[in-house]
Order: structure tokens, then sequence, then C-alpha cells
């Protein structure tokens, strides 16, 4: 009967007990190891959240799971009780994936999937990279671009499905799943002109400065934010379709500019530019988004659930 009632808890709430079952394989290698460090070190999680998975198990269930010292953990009496319910929750659990996955083999179509220059090689491989893997029969159409385009995209039904930055009102008609945190910096160039590198140097001069910015999209409503919080004017040298550019831009000193870190780090001239970290310039949100009227169908909805349980897994 209780393994009834564990198949159709699994299957309710897949995101939560994707959560749970990460945490029993935890519970369960922490069970070999008797180390917290070792355990952390193999399943790839910080000790400290290890700790707090740990600490989650035993307040669910109400009982120490584990007795601890300096330099290992050993198995209470309600442990041993635990160990191989876990185990054979984890067992079931799968078991089931893997026949489901058998099944979702089957779907074949074709989705047409846009991004930017910079996620199709910062985000995208490893999502598509599995997904292929899980369902092989289904081609993936790329239509690389201007990231601040990509909602629109989606509403217009240019494409089915888009990684696009966050805006902060998102439209009503569409299902979004975060997949990031993306940092923005203020950048300047490494080495500049004698002129501009004056109005850099020490306490840098923004009003007098150069900005190559966003044309438009979420990266821009951040800037703007920036700009109003110092209560600058801004000087325009240009303003980019893309973020790529700006990257450049900045490093050939042309002026100063604002982009993601992303963008930035994966840039062939990411040595050529400075970033300024005591400027604080708010984060975006960067995820999966599709109509919502179209989540539901099979192969849009085998995507959005991939992309969904990889951000579960980043959670732990």
């Amino acid at each position: 009967m209780r393994k009834v009632l564990y198949s159709q808890q699994l299957i309710a709430n897949y995101a939560t007990w994707m959560m749970n079952i990460k945490n029993l394989q935890l519970f369960l290698h922490l069970c070999e190891s008797h180390n917290f460090s070792q355990t952390a070190q193999a399943m790839h999680i910080s000790p400290s959240a290890l700790s707090r998975v740990i600490q989650r198990l035993e307040e669910e269930l109400g009982q120490t799971l584990f007795m601890r010292d300096n330099r290992s953990v050993e198995l209470t009496l309600a442990g041993k009780k635990l160990l191989p319910v876990a185990s054979l929750i984890v067992s079931n659990w799968f078991e089931l994936k893997s026949e489901l996955q058998e099944d979702h083999s089957q779907l074949q179509g074709k989705l047409t999937l846009f991004c930017s220059v910079t996620a199709s090689y910062s985000h995208l491989p490893n999502i598509l990279n599995k997904f292929r893997v899980i369902y092989p029969h289904i081609e993936i159409q790329l239509q690389t671009g201007d990231p601040a385009l990509a909602i629109e995209k989606v509403l217009s039904g240019d494409v089915d499905i888009a990684i696009a930055a966050k805006p902060d009102i998102l439209p009503s008609k569409l299902t979004y799943i975060e997949v990031d945190q993306i940092q923005m910096s203020l950048i300047g160039p490494l080495i500049s002109s004698p002129t501009l590198q004056k109005s850099l140097n020490h306490d840098p001069d923004w009003k007098s400065l150069s900005f190559i910015l966003p044309e438009s999209g979420p990266a821009r409503t951040r800037a703007d934010k920036w700009f109003k919080k110092k209560k600058i004017t801004p000087s325009i040298y240009a303003q980019i379709s893309g973020h790529e550019a700006i990257v450049s831009m900045v490093a050939l000193g042309c002026g100063v500019g604002i982009a993601p870190d992303v963008v930035i780090n994966n840039s062939p001239v990411s040595d050529k530019v400075q970033r300024f970290n005591t400027e604080s310039i708010e984060p975006m949100s960067l995820g999966l988004c599709c109509k919502q009227s179209r989540e539901q169908e099979p192969l849009l909805h085998a995507l959005l659930q991939l992309f969904s349980d990889s951000y579960v897994d980043n959670l732990l």
C-alpha cells in the first residue's frame, strides 16, 4: 500500500519530489560515507547546504537521523529505519522516470527556439544535450538575435519558445520559468585615451563620460534605473541592438558601458575591459518563455519540464 501511495505522490507533484528525491540521495550517500565533507564534494553541494538538507529531513520526521562528531557521523535508530525506505523510494523513482522517458522518446516534431548569441553557448548547450538524449525525434530549430526581441517573437508566433530576460512587467499571456540570475556590470576600457582616463581615475566623473548602452529591453531598463539612482542624465555615445557589441566598443575606448556579466565573460575582448565593482546594477532574471495557451502542447511541455527540472537541481 505504501508503494502505491509513494508512486501517486511522485506523479502528482513532480517538482517538489525532485527536490525530495535529491535530499534522499544525499541522505543515502551520507549513510555510506559517514562524512559530511566527502558527501558534499561527491554530490556537488556545499557542506552547509548538505547540513541544512539533513536538518530538514530530521525536522520533517521529528527524529535525529545521525549522531555527529568532528570526524564522522553514524546512523541513529531512526536513521537505520529510514535507510531501506529511502533506498526503495529512490529506486522506484528512477524506474518510473526511465519508463516515462522511454514513452516520451516517441515524441516527434519540430520546435523553433529563439535566444541571444551569448545564451546559445552559455545556457542552451547543457539543456539541449540532455533534451536530445531523451527526445531524439524532436528537432530544435534555433534562431539568434537581439535578446530584447525575444518576448515579442513568442507573442507574435514567430517562434515557439525563447530564452529571454524577464521584463519588469511580464505579459499575462506568457508562461515563464527562471533558469538563472544574470549579474550586470558597469565596464570601461582597460587602456583608454588620456581624456577618458582622467574621468575614470579614482572617483569616476560619470556625468562627463559617454555611455554605450543596449537600445531596449530589461538590460536597458536596469541601466536607466542606475542613472536615476545616480541622478545622471547620460551622454550616450551609442545605443546597441544586442549586448555583444557593447563590450567591443568599450574595449576600443569609445566610452563606458553597461552589459550582462555572461556577455562580458564570454567576449573575445573581455581582457581589454575593466569592471567598476563599486557600482551595483540590478541583476536580470533569465528564463524560458512560451505562450501560456500552448504550454501543455506535448513538445513544448517536454522542453519546459526539462528546464524546470534543471533549475530545481541547481537549487540544491
